[in-house]
């Protein structure tokens, strides 16, 4: 072999090998900036924690493993062919439509006809890299007149292996001393991601079939539409992209409010863990008025627990199932 072209041989092999080693590099860093927590996973960018800016703090983008997008890039940023629907759906977020009769789901004239409320930073707390990145902050739940409604504690833990990423977010809500905190029974929530739009399942919208890549899945085995509004320890959305399949689950964590939760899962692409939905997701026979809702007592708090597991290939091959019963387990 010539000199040159081996010389050529050697740098591509290089190059590989330490694009090889990077993907495999488990070290998560956190850096921070003025508005947002930048998350790295082996030197690639996993997602931003952005608190400002929005009327919520969010994360986006979400990328895989190997850094394709999971996550819609509307509202945030234009991009050719994308949906312009539900301007609120920022990528990964945590808010509820339906707090003390103020809405920190929707925005503008959408949605529920209370008041819109917003969901500010209060400080970032402790931000930690390692093997398992850590970033806790605080936030306050405001009305629109600046009444503060409650406040939360958000601890979000992420890590990374060659072909998956894991994001554990945690989130204390507390009720004000002197006011007990109802969180409303409503289908807009709760703990949601907006997946990219090559995910979106198939769908009928006015009455037209929507072709759709996606697939929707319970842990047990309720499909596309059929998985809205069930009930199921984990849920998974999963589609194939230029010769490979990614997915994403979220897990329901065993101790929550009412475990297993209901699944606001949408073909369109909106897909959430919402405990606090009954009236929309049961039977009307089954829903008295008010079942759904629940009241943290003036000074005391809810805690709830979700983990995003962001993995190849189905929920067959990315052992999803198995997956689960480790963060059951505690691991």
């Amino acid at each position: 072999m010539k000199p040159a072209r081996l010389a050529l041989l050697l740098v591509a092999t290089l190059a590989l090998t330490g694009l090889a080693a990077r993907a495999a590099d488990p070290t998560v860093k956190l850096t921070r900036l003025d508005d947002r927590v930048r998350v790295e996973i082996g030197g690639q960018l996993f997602t931003e924690y952005i608190h400002q800016g929005a009327s919520r703090p969010y994360l986006y983008p979400v990328n895989a493993a190997d850094g394709t997008s999971l996550v819609r890039d509307f509202p945030m940023k234009e991009t050719p062919g994308e949906d312009h629907d539900h301007k609120h759906h920022r990528a990964l977020m945590f808010v509820h439509s339906d707090v003390n009769k103020i809405d920190f789901w929707n925005e503008g004239t959408s949605g529920t006809k209370f008041p819109k409320g917003n969901t500010i930073n209060d400080g970032i707390v402790e931000t930690k890299s390692g093997a398992v990145g850590l970033l806790r902050v605080k936030n306050r739940w405001v009305a629109p007149d600046g009444k503060l409604v409650a406040t939360d504690d958000t601890t979000i833990r992420f890590r990374g292996t060659a072909d998956t990423r894991t994001l554990d977010y945690e989130v204390t809500i507390h009720a004000q001393p002197d006011t007990p905190l109802v969180l409303g029974d409503n289908k807009d929530g709760t703990m949601a991601i907006r997946v990219a739009q090559w995910m979106n399942a198939p769908r009928k919208e006015k009455g037209k079939d929507i072709p759709g890549a996606g697939t929707i899945i319970t842990a047990n085995g309720d499909r596309n539409g059929a998985a809205w509004g069930k009930r199921a320890p984990w849920c998974d959305y999963s589609a194939p992209k230029d010769g490979r399949t990614y997915g994403v689950a979220i897990f329901d964590h065993p101790q929550n409010l009412r475990h297993p939760t209901y699944w606001m899962a949408r073909e369109y692409g909106l897909f959430a863990a919402n405990p606090f939905g009954q009236k929309d997701f049961e039977p009307a026979a089954k829903h008295p008025p008010g079942k759904g809702d629940y009241t943290i007592p003036a000074g005391g708090t809810l805690t709830l627990r979700y983990r995003f597991y962001f993995h190849r290939g189905d929920e067959k091959t990315g052992d999803v199932a198995a997956r689960y019963a480790d963060y059951a387990a505690g691991r």
